[in-house]
């Protein structure tokens, strides 16, 4: 959630694609690059991985011998890394930097804004991360500037556009909401059971915003949820103890959990963080996701 000319690589910096097995058994590097990427997307049909680098969106095979194809999205071309691709597989859904929502053919083609305009003092901002099972419903961030704070609500609008539903009240930072594979519940991270700031945990709640669940509890800062199309098994980042928000260049472990919050595993362990799984990254079968380390060498 930052614009894409506000980070740089560190000195001897790469960024490696990665594509690894759902029990972690096998991590395997598919693209490698100078350029900073971020955040892949796995589209439904299994044949790519759509990633954002310097305000664009692109394709890739997902095993790196194919691509990367820049997809067109003129004249939007500030995007970030939040972006989404509908269950269908005809629509990426994409945020931009001018803080509005968009959606365009998942080949390319002119987006169409969904968002709505906001009143200009509450500088409001849209953050996608998810859509509903039946594609009818994004959930996303909202973003507002206050005076002297920032405050950010999960809501949702419909994917074709309209009216915006505010599910969580502002009063804790909350960010990643997306929907479980049944659409039963929408997860997400917050810092509602903080005791210092920045301890985000993985939470739940139903669509309408009630119900809401405390999933993981440990000292590391937990971010990013992640389900499988299958509902079995969810991926996450995690940030040493500590961290403020979700910054870049943190040494990172990606995790998995049962959708209780039970059976948490270890999977990989390395520089990253902001950019490395903001947005679903799994294989239509289940059985892998993708996600981006930062490592530096020399």
């Amino acid at each position: 959630m930052r614009p894409k000319s506000s980070r740089r690589h560190l000195p001897n910096q790469i960024c490696e694609l990665v594509v690894a097995t759902r029990d972690g058994s096998e991590l395997s590097v598919v693209y490698e690059t100078s350029e900073l990427i971020e955040a892949p997307n796995w589209t439904p049909d299994g044949r790519w991985l759509i990633y954002n680098a310097d305000g664009r969106v692109f394709r890739i095979s997902p095993d790196g011998t194919d691509g990367p194809h820049r997809i067109n999205t003129a004249p939007i071309e500030d995007l970030n890394n939040d972006h989404v691709i509908s269950p269908d597989g005809k629509s990426l859904f994409l945020s931009a930097n001018d803080g509005h929502l968009y959606r365009c053919p998942i080949e390319g083609g002119i987006p169409e804004k969904l968002s709505n305009d906001q009143d200009p003092s509450r500088k409001f901002r849209y953050y996608l991360h998810g859509i509903s099972p039946d594609g009818q419903t994004l959930s996303y961030v909202g973003y507002e500037r206050g005076d002297g704070a920032n405050v950010t609500r999960i809501c949702t609008i419909p994917a074709a556009g309209g009216a915006d539903t505010v599910l969580t009240d502002g009063a804790c930072p909350v960010d990643g909401p997306e929907y479980s594979a049944d659409g039963a519940w929408i997860y997400f991270n917050s810092e509602a059971a903080a005791t210092q700031p920045g301890h985000a945990q993985i939470f739940r709640m139903r669509p309408d915003g009630s119900g809401t669940e405390q999933l993981t509890h440990d000292a590391r800062v937990n971010w990013f949820p992640h389900a499988a199309p299958d509902g079995t098994i969810f991926s996450y980042i995690s940030f040493p103890t500590g961290t403020l928000g979700h910054p870049a260049d943190k040494d990172v472990i990606i995790r998995t959990m049962a959708p209780d919050g039970s059976d948490v595993a270890d999977i990989d362990q390395f520089n990253g963080g902001q950019g490395s799984i903001n947005v679903t990254s799994w294989a239509p079968d289940s059985q892998r996701f993708a996600y981006v380390r930062y490592p530096v060498r020399g």
